[in-house]
């Protein structure tokens, strides 16, 4: 139990911020209109990840299910920036 309650309490938040940061870089329109709607989402993304964890069977299956997905959406972060997909005002 206190390696799903670490795994949530460590990778909950990074996961959540990097869903949400991904569905607003890649949402179509200007980001000053859709950005704040997101950023009120992502407390109920955040307690769903958490709760993810607790899904798990085992804490080393929480950190690595959470983990991963935390890697993956911060390298499709990284990707989407570095691809020039989307135009970040200066």
């Amino acid at each position: 139990m206190w390696g799903k309650s670490f795994a949530a309490a460590l990778l909950g938040l990074p996961l959540s911020t990097g869903l949400v940061g991904l569905v607003v870089l890649l949402w179509p329109g200007p980001l000053q209109l859709h950005t704040l709607p997101w950023l009120l989402l992502s407390f109920p993304v955040w307690i769903g990840a958490m709760a993810w964890a607790f899904a798990c069977r085992s804490g080393l299956r929480a950190w690595l299910w959470l983990g991963g997905a935390t890697l993956l959406c911060f390298a499709a972060l990284y990707a989407v920036k570095a691809l020039g997909w989307v135009e970040l005002p200066a």
